[in-house]
């Protein structure tokens, strides 16, 4: 095999998982807290016989996450938050502590606030949110302060990992983090919105149409390669 067919095989192999990446995002559009996610090619350089040039090729090495602010959309849930700038949401999971900016939650039998899969919400402490029962009222201030008819209650917990690299994507809107976790000063939390998806679907898809021709002409480039090498061989052993 030459470095022709070694250079498109590598390349080949990173387009397709941008493929993949660009399918998943454009499949969250609509998922609320999610954040777009995005591949990070790198080039590597093989120094070859003194005689050759050098051979370069580009690898799809790393994930990346798209933080940016998504739009917050009003919906006038007491018990939907959303987070303005930085920061995120720490629930607590069956697997650990997670990170999100999925803000929708409501109590449980016990009273604790809690996902649609049951992770419950964690305050700035770290333990999680209480509602008592037979409240009216349930008011939250800019800062994360939740208050039950008027009495506070604790402040709703804001996040960020020590390290932005060590955020590990999980399944859905959820991080692990494998380094430190650091409390964010002085983070915004808007009661009553939730945070849309950061995902721009019409940049997305035009990607993706990119990226699917440029792996068609991949293919094509291995095919003709592959009846090349095939007719030499039929000539050399005629």
């Amino acid at each position: 095999m030459d470095n022709a067919t070694y250079a498109t095989l590598t390349r080949q192999s990173g387009l397709r998982d941008e493929l993949q990446t660009l399918a998943h995002n454009i499949a969250n559009v609509s998922t609320n807290g999610y954040q777009r996610a995005g591949l990070i090619f790198s080039e590597f350089v093989e120094r070859l016989d003194p005689a050759d040039e050098g051979l370069s090729m580009a690898t799809a090495r790393a994930w990346m996450t798209d933080r940016s602010q998504g739009q917050l959309v009003q919906t006038g849930g007491q018990f939907d938050f959303a987070i303005e700038g930085n920061g995120y949401f720490m629930v607590e999971t069956a697997a650990g502590q997670r990170l999100t900016r999925a803000g929708a939650f409501s109590p449980n039998a016990a009273g604790e606030l809690v996902t649609a899969d049951g992770a419950r919400l964690l305050d700035a402490g770290q333990t999680p949110v209480f509602i008592p029962a037979g409240v009216q009222k349930i008011h939250m201030a800019d800062d994360g302060t939740l208050s039950a008819d008027g009495q506070p209650l604790t402040q709703i917990g804001l996040f960020l990992p020590a390290d932005p690299v060590d955020l590990r994507r999980e399944e859905g809107t959820r991080f692990a983090v494998e380094g430190d976790i650091d409390p964010l000063v002085n983070g915004q939390v808007i009661q009553g919105f939730l945070e849309q998806s950061n995902v721009d679907p019409i940049v997305e898809i035009s990607r993706l149409i990119e990226v699917q021709r440029a792996y068609e002409a991949g293919r094509n480039l291995l095919n003709a390669e592959d009846e090349r090498i095939r007719n030499v061989v039929r000539t050399l052993t005629t």
